[in-house]
């Protein structure tokens, strides 16, 4: 039996469902568009203070969701990025500050040894040979800051061939002979009996194990103690240059390498580092296809561990 009443519901039923759409859809809308005004908001007050916070946002749609999780993304790589460049600032500044007490103090020393030698109105050899000692110091930090630029840069090319590292071992040990004796060194020198060939640069070796041997007469002079080891491996080779000094504190164990670090106390020593020694030798090992790091117990071993891979090319066939 169909009433009018009945008949009238069944008329309105279509456009109430119509209308139960439309506002649900509109409700979703203007939700979805609160939220995007809340995550840009959130965004905008997070870049204007430089606030380390991210956005949050609590909703089940699955878009909202991604655009939040790459926005804070973003931040995340943001706030990496400027700590980095603090960094660099941080590290420009005090490679400035390094620069100019590296270069100041013995051309201050040049220079009053010229006015000596002025007023007395003669040049004794001993002044000569110290005023001389001290321009090439000058020179070889000004050629110490070009290589590290020309390495940072990747503007050097090292021109490989096969070589033989164990007598590169002996002549660079037998380069420092003087001051290793008049510092009472104890010389500990472990190489293979037979030649160790492999295909690098022979430079670029004299030139790592050169800083290596420097840094412990600088920083390991305590322990009076210098150990050079070269060990062979099936694919690599190991060079390990020790000490027994005081070592490497783990709080500045991952600055070692960094451009222009110094120990603290390192401006008052007799022999004066300029923190770029062991950065070169860490460009140069990679350049080589190698890696430099360390391990340092105070005054028991530190040691600075060379290892470069036996990538020998097979020699010519003699027709």
């Amino acid at each position: 039996m169909n009433s009018p009443i009945l008949l009238f519901f069944l008329c309105l039923l279509p456009g109430i469902l119509s209308a139960l759409l439309l506002y649900q859809q509109y409700a979703f809308r203007t939700g979805t568009q609160a939220k995007l005004r809340g995550i840009h908001e959130k965004l905008k007050e997070i870049l204007d203070t430089d606030s380390q916070e991210r956005i949050l946002v609590f909703t089940e749609n699955k878009e909202l969701q991604e655009l939040t999780a790459q926005l804070n993304e973003l931040l995340e790589r943001h706030a990496r990025v400027k700590a980095d460049y603090r960094r660099m600032e941080q590290t420009s500044k005090r490679m400035l500050s390094n620069i100019s007490h590296d270069i100041k103090t013995p051309m201050t020393v040049i220079l009053g040894y010229l006015e000596m030698m002025r007023l007395n109105g003669g040049a004794a050899p001993e002044m000569l040979g110290k005023t001389e000692q001290k321009a090439k110091d000058v020179v070889e930090l000004v050629n110490q800051f070009f290589t590290l630029a020309k390495l940072e840069a990747g503007d050097m090319d090292l021109t490989l061939s096969k070589i033989e590292l164990t007598e590169i071992c002996r002549e660079c040990v037998l380069g420092f002979y003087e001051i290793l004796q008049e510092k009472e060194f104890q010389v500990e020198l472990s190489l293979p009996e037979t030649p160790v060939f492999l295909y690098g640069n022979r430079e670029a070796l004299w030139r790592i194990l050169t800083n290596l041997i420097s840094n412990v007469i600088r920083y390991g002079s305590e322990g009076k103690y210098l150990g050079v080891f070269l060990k062979e491996e099936e694919k690599a080779v190991c060079l390990e240059v020790a000490d027994k000094g005081p070592g490497i504190g783990a709080a500045i164990g991952n600055r070692v390498f960094d451009r222009l670090f110094t120990m603290e106390d390192s401006r008052s020593r007799s022999i004066q580092g300029n923190g770029l020694g062991l950065t070169i030798a860490k460009h140069l090992a990679e350049q080589l296809d190698g890696e430099l790091t360390f391990e340092s117990e105070p005054y028991v071993r530190t040691v600075f561990m060379l290892k470069l891979k036996r990538n020998i090319l097979p020699e010519p066939l003699v027709p």
